[in-house]
């Protein structure tokens, strides 16, 4: 498993600009990074710096974000799709949704079933454009409302019911952690759904190894079930670049 770094977090020792981070996550032996909304990002200069270190664009978020549970939502989700799938295809990246908050009003089941509606839509236009979706569950409360899809037994559920390779999980272990979820057992046996882990640590969400999770048994339980994708750090460095890397890296046995 290789390691990919949140830019927008991460590396903040080079300086404001991306693309300096990025040549500072290459340098430090990270060739793969990500980062959370698209359209005010610098793409040309992203682009060179990432074709001058040998380094991938992993991930990026959808946007504007809009709700997958709520039908009035989905043409608007349809069409952040549209305008992000050429992003996707120049950096050969995988476009982040989150399902948006639950709707008090509404049954559980009728909110399942409107995601799984946008999400087959959605997955279409990204699989005859040859990209994928992740569907990440997020754990965030407003008001008092969480988000609908907030841990990963859910988020699972939800694209077994879509049943499209253009649509995968984004397993983040942090939001499973918020929710009490124990994640290895969401995994179950639905490790090929999975597309993408990302890690923090609880409280704080910082370093794997500053807080509670047990970092030894999910990295032995990804590797079991046959997880070989990338490991997203996603978190506020507490430390130095070198010396926050080094701490996860240490962690996380990577």
């Amino acid at each position: 498993m290789k390691i990919a770094a949140c830019i927008e977090w991460m590396f903040a020792d080079a300086g404001e600009d991306l693309p300096s981070r990025i040549r500072a996550a290459s340098a430090a032996g990270v060739k793969a990074v990500e980062f959370h909304l698209w359209r005010e990002k610098p793409l040309d200069a992203i682009e060179v710096a990432l074709k001058e270190t040998g380094s991938q664009l992993l991930s990026f978020c959808v946007e504007p974000r809009r709700s997958l549970v709520d039908p009035a939502d989905h043409e608007a989700v349809l069409a952040a799709v549209a305008d992000a799938i050429p992003v996707a295809q120049r950096f050969n990246s995988a476009m982040i949704l989150a399902s948006g908050f639950t709707r008090p009003e509404v049954p559980e089941q009728e909110q399942f079933d409107a995601a799984v509606t946008v999400l087959k839509r959605a997955a279409e236009l990204a699989g005859q454009a040859g990209v994928v979706l992740w569907l990440e569950p997020v754990y965030m409360v407003i008001n008092g409302q969480r988000m609908f899809v907030d841990t990963v037994r859910r988020g699972l559920d939800i694209v077994a019911a879509v049943d499209s390779p253009a649509l995968r999980l984004l397993a983040d272990a942090y939001h499973s952690a918020q929710t009490q979820e124990d994640f290895v057992a969401a995994i179950g046996y639905r490790m090929p759904l999975i597309g993408h882990v990302q890690v923090a640590d609880t409280n704080g969400r910082h370093e794997p190894g500053t807080g509670d999770i047990d970092w030894t048994s999910i990295m032995k339980a990804l590797r079991q079930k046959g997880y070989e994708g990338a490991i997203g750090l996603e978190y506020f460095p507490t430390v130095p670049d070198s010396a926050s890397l080094a701490m996860s890296r240490d962690a996380l046995g990577l």
